[in-house]
């Protein structure tokens, strides 16, 4: 299969002058540094939001008593407002920039969680976590496009990879500092606190981030339109890798604390047990990052795939004490995967596309992640717990031959 032309006119675009567009400058090195800092900061309170879903739906279950497929329900919904609102933010801010629509959207989020704390029922919580997952929408893809346009040459992998990792950095601080709040104070005090966090945030982010970048956001816009559409083929078949390793990573991520619970893990040691996952998701994103740029896609996602299949199936038996251990080594194979898939989206997607590839991207990802744990939930009340997750443990293993697919298309 030979990569489209529109691939490689992508190519040359960035043949020249250190890979930057003939009609893009790239940004001072100062404002480089504080986009990524800013961007990376945005993605870590997002991600964190995102996850701590991991310690409140536990919670939500020991209080309303709800089933698995409930369960998976709330997971589904927080997901589909996350995907449902990525494509409209990305265009949205490609009209009028990034900067107020990813403040406006993360004060969206953090409004979510106040929602949820001050609700005191089951629908208080219901809707708090579908606004929090709406405004999550716009940070993936105005935060990337911002990273991806601040640093428009050779060094937007590095940059790309870095404001990944910032994600994971999230996803271990704020469930564990939530976990440590809920076993002190109510849960619905310790989403406060949260909610108080991402209010200070939303108000931070128009100061912080270069208004210039919303004029570069703007001027892609226009060359995006005179491109044509995100390429399909190559793209097409990167996407179904990704959707599938989405919906496994959220389908275990929602069940795993149950896991945990199920062999007598307690509350604090939840929070702790999911601090080791992401410490290693956020080790993996950054190995796994290196070694794809080393020696190309596809043995990275061969190997972490085959290692997310194992791991989940040794899960099932193992103590809590050696499951315990096991975790960080399962975050490396569920995380570091999605680490190679984003980084190959600029060899597939000409530059002025990849905002909308990024957005199409992130998009699909939250739909195969919300379904994930609602098929799951479903599978679990049905079937239990342990075959949903080996039936999880399948669907890694089937991402393996899509991406041998793909290895003509790559440099």
């Amino acid at each position: 299969m030979r990569a489209p032309s529109a691939h490689r006119a992508g190519r040359g675009r960035l043949a020249g002058a250190g890979g930057m567009t003939s009609d893009t400058v790239a940004a001072p090195a100062p404002s480089r540094r504080r986009t990524l800092a800013v961007c990376g900061g945005a993605h870590a309170l997002h991600d964190g939001y995102t996850d701590l879903l991991g310690i409140l739906l536990p919670l939500l279950q020991a209080q309303f008593a709800l089933s698995y497929t409930a369960v998976g329900a709330l997971r589904t919904i927080y997901a589909f407002g996350m995907a449902g609102g990525q494509i409209p933010a990305g265009l949205v801010a490609e009209r009028v920039g990034g900067r107020f629509v990813l403040a406006l959207g993360t004060a969206l989020s953090a409004l979510g969680y106040l929602v949820a704390g001050l609700g005191g029922g089951l629908a208080g919580a219901v809707l708090g976590i579908a606004l929090s997952g709406l405004g999550s929408s716009t940070q993936h893809p105005i935060a990337s496009s911002l990273v991806a346009a601040a640093h428009d040459d050779t060094s937007s992998r590095t940059a790309i990879g870095t404001y990944n990792f910032a994600g994971d950095v999230g996803k271990v601080v704020i469930p564990a500092s939530f976990a440590l709040l809920a076993s002190l104070v109510p849960w619905q005090s310790g989403l406060l606190a949260v909610a108080g966090l991402g209010l200070a945030a939303a108000l931070m982010l128009p100061v912080l981030i270069p208004p210039a970048l919303d004029r570069t956001l703007i001027r892609k816009r226009d060359a995006a339109a005179a491109s044509g559409a995100v390429p399909t083929g190559p793209f097409r078949l990167l996407l179904a890798i990704g959707m599938t390793d989405s919906m496994v990573r959220a389908g275990f991520l929602t069940f795993l604390p149950f896991l945990l619970a199920s062999k007598g893990a307690s509350l604090s040691l939840l929070g702790l047990a999911l601090s080791l996952l992401f410490a290693g998701g956020a080790a993996g994103k950054l190995v796994c990052g290196w070694l794809g740029h080393r020696f190309g896609m596809l043995p990275v996602v061969i190997g972490t795939e085959a290692l997310t299949a194992l791991t989940l199936l040794a899960a099932l038996p193992l103590p809590l004490e050696v499951l315990l251990v096991l975790l960080p080594i399962l975050g490396i194979a569920l995380n570091g995967t999605s680490s190679v898939l984003y980084g190959t989206v600029p060899e597939l997607v000409a530059p002025e596309r990849r905002a909308r590839a990024f957005a199409v991207f992130y998009t699909a990802g939250s739909l195969a992640g919300g379904l994930g744990p609602l098929v799951g939930g479903a599978l679990g009340d049905t079937l239990g717990l342990a075959t949903m997750i080996a039936l999880l443990a399948l669907c890694a293993l089937a991402t393996i031959p899509l991406a041998v697919r793909l290895r003509p298309s790559l440099g």
